[in-house]
């Protein structure tokens, strides 16, 4: 009856409120059944899970594939990673301009591009969330749900005055945008306007169809970065968290609310908060548009570095690593349920473009962004256990919370009907972060020489064993997710 039978499993379910023992039979590369005793004699093959926990495969709400390495190369070492971490769907922030396919032009020329890099070269399902860089860009999001299932879009608010990593010479250079048009707060009320629109052709999928905003201030951290490099008392990770200050981020989460409110569109999403002034301003505006459907993410990087951190530049990314105090700060929001998932950002930065060899402890020539999805469930479990953080809720925070924002139906829980995305995981097993183990090409993390509680032996994707004990099995056979229609 079934092709494959996990048995002797802790299932851990989100929306549950207990660890229960079960096996888990799975058909089709769907699951099947779940329940205490499946007979084996029904299965065509069958695997003792030894009583390690089962969660749902992660559904990494926040990466970049492709920023840094061509698109089908990094695709194909960076999905590794992300199963090796138990992650079964790559979500992935993609956009025109420089860096990732390093042009401009229309969505309809540029995203079946990515969609050809793509196939065949992911080990895990994979999905994009796109960002409308110009104004026909925003013309293109009905086209770009109804033919491609793209349901999510992003605002890089911080863009108007700055490139990637830091003061942008030219903005036209950077974004590739057309002449005579600007990325600012009046684009990105256009872009709210134009999905509201889309929301509306669509009222039956208008759940699915949101906004993500990066929240940072071009202006305040054009005047602080400049205020900062003159500081010889900072350097480093302080230095860069000082130079894009967290109310750049309250100010930034201020105006979007706003114009969220002002466009009438309901589903926003405030991207990688990284501080206290970052999060008390998103549940302000909780409070103040209650008719806005605020969700707020959290990096495992926020909640697990701060500004001490013993590999330094190597942690330097957008927003910046914070003081420890804002770090415990974002574990009391994880705690009273006021985040509601938490991600990777995973975008591989390679060792030569993250240290200058003739000036290493320069944090302000370090390229911004860092790899971590193989990290991603360890971290969690790690630091969330110490702070009574429910097996149950991570499963909310990794896996059915995003997928639910996101559109994927079939995502982010073990249960009759779903896609057979599973990942075993060994909590008895504590052991030392160190990426020459990583599946990624990055050549370093910053979370190297971190001692963390549980590994992830299996990743099951779509019933189909994608990893195991330290080695990527098989060939690539991730599937790009269409989303709604």
């Amino acid at each position: 009856m079934y092709d494959l039978l996990l048995q002797n499993t802790r299932l851990v379910r989100p929306n549950t409120q207990h660890v229960i023992p079960a096996d888990i039979a799975i058909s089709n590369g769907k699951i099947a059944r779940v329940a205490s005793f499946i007979d084996p004699n029904q299965a065509e093959k069958v695997i003792d899970a030894k009583n390690q926990l089962a969660f749902p495969g992660l559904v990494d709400a926040h990466m970049h594939t492709g920023i840094y390495a061509p698109l089908a190369e990094d695709a194909r070492t960076e999905s590794k990673a992300a199963a090796q971490g138990g992650v079964t769907s790559s979500l992935n922030y993609i956009r025109t301009g420089a860096y990732y396919l390093n042009k401009g032009g229309d969505y309809a020329d540029f995203f079946p591009e990515v969609l050809a890099q793509s196939e065949q070269n992911f080990w895990v399902d994979y999905a994009y969330h796109l960002a409308p860089m110009q104004s026909s860009h925003i013309d293109e999001m009905e086209m770009l749900f109804t033919q491609h299932g793209v349901s999510s879009f992003k605002v890089f608010m911080f863009y108007g005055l700055h490139g990637l990593h830091g003061k942008s010479a030219s903005q036209k250079d950077f974004l590739m945008t057309p002449d005579g048009e600007n990325y600012d707060y009046a684009h990105f009320e256009f872009v709210m306007r134009g999905l509201q629109e889309v929301r509306q052709q669509h009222p039956q999928f208008a759940d699915i169809l949101s906004l993500s905003l990066h929240c940072e201030t071009a202006e305040i951290m054009r005047a602080y970065t400049k205020i900062v490099e003159q500081d010889i008392s900072l350097s480093g990770l302080a230095a860069y968290s000082a130079s894009r200050p967290p109310h750049s981020e309250g100010l930034a989460i201020f105006i979007a609310a706003y114009l969220a409110h002002e466009t009438e569109l309901a589903n926003i999403n405030l991207l990688h908060l990284t501080s206290r002034k970052a999060v008390d301003a998103a549940m302000m505006m909780k409070l103040l548009f209650p008719h806005i459907n605020f969700r707020r993410e959290v990096t495992i990087g926020h909640l697990l570095l701060d500004v001490d951190s013993p590999n330094g530049n190597f942690a330097k990314v957008n927003p910046p690593i914070r003081p420890r105090l804002d770090v415990e700060y974002l574990w009391e929001a994880v705690l009273a349920g006021n985040i509601d998932w938490i991600c990777s950002d995973h975008a591989c930065c390679k060792h030569e473009l993250k240290i200058d060899v003739t000036q290493p402890q320069n944090v302000w020539v370090a390229k911004s962004g860092f790899g971590g999805a193989e990290y991603l469930l360890s971290g969690l479990f790690t630091e969330g256990k110490k702070r009574g953080l429910s097996l149950n809720r991570m499963a909310e925070l990794v896996c059915w919370n995003p997928a639910q924002r996101y559109g994927l139906s079939t995502k982010g829980d073990i249960a009759e009907g779903y896609d057979a995305d599973i990942v075993l995981f060994d909590d008895s097993h504590t052991w030392t972060i160190d990426s020459r183990n990583s599946e990624s090409v990055q050549g370093y993390s910053p979370f190297d020489g971190m001692e963390v509680d549980g590994i992830v032996t299996s990743t099951y994707l779509r019933g189909s064993l994608v990893y195991h004990n330290g080695e990527i099995m098989g060939d690539a056979q991730g599937k790009y997710l269409k989303r709604g229609n």
